[in-house]
């Protein structure tokens, strides 16, 4: 029975009793259920007691070096002595489970709605198999595919097993693995489908008591029929019963609301997980811990030192078959909404009174709050075209691919200038800009700081930057003046590089969705968005997507492999980006790339050292002199200051050398219907 443990619930991170039906227990502020309406610090204190992985390692490492007694000091502060996945994974596990076995015994079964599809064979079976392979979930645990189509779990296997990247010597466990999935065909609008899938649970092991995980892989239109159903027919007795959502959450903020109101009359925001992958991610996630725990940046981490944020998500590759479900949502809803807005928040938020996950989204809610609409003249859009010079998949444009309707108007690049009217960021300008068929794969948040006020150096010193990668090669480094060595006294641009490659050689980082369904087990919703997150970014951008739609807006026109439009270009420098030329790396330095993605042969096994030089930081690498090309008209003009901009101090935002640096909301006016096409838009080929 699970009434019988005496162990308090803000340690049972499994098996809580959380999530029962009826009222038998009162919901805490945290979602959780307890003993009463005043658990919040107990929720509190259980979180604080669920370890980081880094955490853990580093703590298991101490131990080791202690009890070796060869190990030196150095070896035990530095973490460098070595350990095997088996230690790590096993540590770990005793903290998940505070070393009491009772709750392994309790039965989790996790249901993936849409056991066919891409998502689940690429990412979500991947995934549970790396958490079963390391010991990280319950010991009894059954994986039931759902789906249309009739398949076996052989079936499953074979499409989705190339993904696991499993090491020879874990043939056995992948067996054990595989003796734990099932499959069960059936429809999603049809109610004995249901209840098919529902016997087939209660037949598992402890199946009408066991906890019920349902991962809802399927697209949108097919959500409130599913979540309908799962309702009626398919929630456990007695454990408790989480959803995973998948985005996009609607196309607009009415159809938001309206599965938000669907969903909401179904199950309470605490069984709730809307997933946002980049929230999983090791970068996304170190943004609070850079910010709340240094020192150094509490007291710059405003507007009187940041000139500009930009926020960036680039890929090398177009939609290549796939363009047809792209289409249908294009790239802000793809990855703007969501993905740019939430690394936004963790920027811009004020610190959280704890790191409980209410406490943590109450902070990005008040930021989203702060965000006026997006308006049109503060937009550049973009399609790519093929590269005449390019081979393969680069020689053709968004519309060659055939599953793209015949002359779509879909943006594949977006560049979008927002403004949090707060005390802290009043006048900054925060650039989101994401696109396809680019330069390069990168992720990243780049902090541009104010110039320097009162030059002595005769303007011979850049901008300093703060640059926290996400993808690939997670980093953070910060760009800074130093005397060039020799005989004279000039400045130089240098660099103070935290690459993970260097800190953490023989760590794997774990793939985003491990960690993040390894947080629904747990109970943690800090790294899932809430319904009110939601509702205020379909807020910002859903005028300006409808305007869109209504004016069927031509997108600019960027060759494959190319940065973008050379109008988002012009845009950033407008708004109070700095081009600062092109920046040279250390001659010799050498950074090791840790492997990131596919997450094999282990979770913490050591990682093949590979040296190679940090990629150039391409992303500051505007025209020299970005004049319009020809045929664009004329110059653009600048409104006049308004009083408010007047009133500012220049040294707060640039100085007087640099007045265009200065984050002038003036200065976006003269960028009014740069989104629609003109003639000579067409980009360029460079990939700097």
């Amino acid at each position: 029975s699970r009434g019988v443990t005496t162990r308090p619930a803000e340690v049972e991170p499994f098996a809580r009793a959380r999530d029962l039906p009826g009222n038998a227990r009162k919901p805490d502020y945290r979602g959780g259920v307890g003993p009463g309406m005043g658990t919040r610090a107990s929720s509190r204190e259980q979180h604080a007691d669920s370890r980081s992985i880094g955490d853990t390692v580093q703590r298991q490492r101490v131990k080791e070096a202690a009890r070796s007694p060869a190990a030196s000091a150095e070896s035990i502060m530095a973490g460098q002595v070595a350990l095997s996945r088996t230690q790590v994974c096993g540590i770990l596990r005793e903290e998940l489970y505070q070393g009491d076995a009772f709750h392994q015994a309790d039965t989790h079964i996790f249901i993936i709605m849409g056991a066919s599809g891409d998502l689940a064979k690429k990412k979500i079976y991947p995934t549970i198999w790396w958490l079963f392979r390391d010991g990280l979930l319950p010991e009894d645990t059954y994986i039931v595919g759902y789906a249309r189509s009739r398949l076996t779990v052989a079936d499953i296997r074979k499409q989705s097993e190339p993904f696991f990247k499993a090491a020879p010597d874990e043939k056995p466990k992948l067996e054990e693995f595989f003796a734990r999935n099932s499959y069960v065909a059936g429809q999603y609008n049809d109610a004995a489908s249901y209840e098919r899938l529902n016997s087939h649970m209660n037949a598992l092991h402890q199946g009408p008591q066991a906890n019920r995980l349902f991962y809802l892989a399927l697209p949108p239109t097919v959500y409130e029929a599913v979540t309908k159903n799962i309702h009626e027919t398919c929630m456990s007795q007695t454990g408790w019963n989480r959803i995973i959502v998948e985005k996009p959450f609607g196309r607009d903020l009415e159809s938001s609301n309206r599965l938000s109101n669907h969903i909401a009359s179904l199950f309470r925001e605490d069984q709730i997980y809307r997933i946002d992958h980049y929230l999983g991610k090791e970068m996304v996630q170190n943004l609070m811990v850079l910010r709340f725990a240094n020192r150094i940046f509490g007291p710059i981490w405003n507007r009187d030192n940041i000139a500009c944020v930009i926020l960036t998500f680039k890929e090398p590759f177009g939609t290549e078959g796939r363009g047809g479900y792209f289409d249908e949502f294009g790239i802000i809803r793809d990855v703007m909404q969501n993905h740019l807005l939430q690394m936004l928040c963790l920027v811009a938020m004020e610190k959280p009174a704890s790191t409980h996950s209410d406490d943590v989204r109450d902070e990005k809610v008040k930021v989203l709050k702060c965000i006026s609409e997006v308006q049109a003249s503060n937009v550049v859009l973009g399609q790519y075209v093929g590269n005449p010079n390019g081979e393969g998949e680069a020689t053709k444009g968004y519309l060659d691919d055939p599953t793209v309707p015949q002359g779509s108007t879909t943006a594949t690049f977006a560049a979008v200038v927002l403004y949090v009217e707060n005390e802290r960021w009043d006048g900054v300008p925060f650039i989101l800009r994401c696109g396809k068929a680019l330069n390069e794969r990168k992720a990243e948040v780049r902090l541009q700081f104010c110039d320097v006020a009162g030059d002595i150096f005769r303007q011979q010193c850049k901008r300093n930057e703060l640059v926290i990668r996400v993808q690939p090669n997670e980093a953070v480094y910060t760009k800074m003046m130093t005397k060039k060595p020799g005989m004279f006294f000039n400045p130089e641009e240098s660099e103070l590089d935290l690459t993970y490659g260097n800190r953490y050689k023989n760590v794997k980082l774990p793939d985003a969705y491990e960690r993040l369904i390894l947080d629904v087990f747990c109970g943690s919703q800090m790294h899932f968005v809430r319904s009110d997150e939601l509702r205020e970014a379909w807020r910002i951008f859903t005028p300006l997507l409808h305007q869109i739609e209504l004016e069927k807006a031509q997108p600019i026109p960027y060759v494959y492999g190319s940065r973008g439009p050379v109008e988002a270009d012009e845009l950033m420098k407008r708004v109070g980006f700095q081009y600062e030329g092109t920046y040279n790396w250390a001659c010799g330095l050498s950074v090791p790339t840790p492997t990131v993605e596919g997450n094999c042969p282990g979770l913490f096994a050591p990682a093949p050292i590979t040296e190679a030089s940090p990629q150039p930081d391409a992303d500051n690498q505007l025209p020299l002199t970005p004049a319009r090309p020809p045929g664009l008209g004329a110059e653009l003009r600048l409104p006049p200051r308004t009083l408010q901009e007047r009133k500012m101090d220049p040294g707060d935002r640039g100085g007087p050398s640099s007045p265009s640096a200065g984050g002038d909301r003036g200065a976006l006016g003269g960028v009014g219907g740069a989104f629609v096409k003109e003639a000579g838009g067409a980009g360029r080929g460079d990939s700097v």
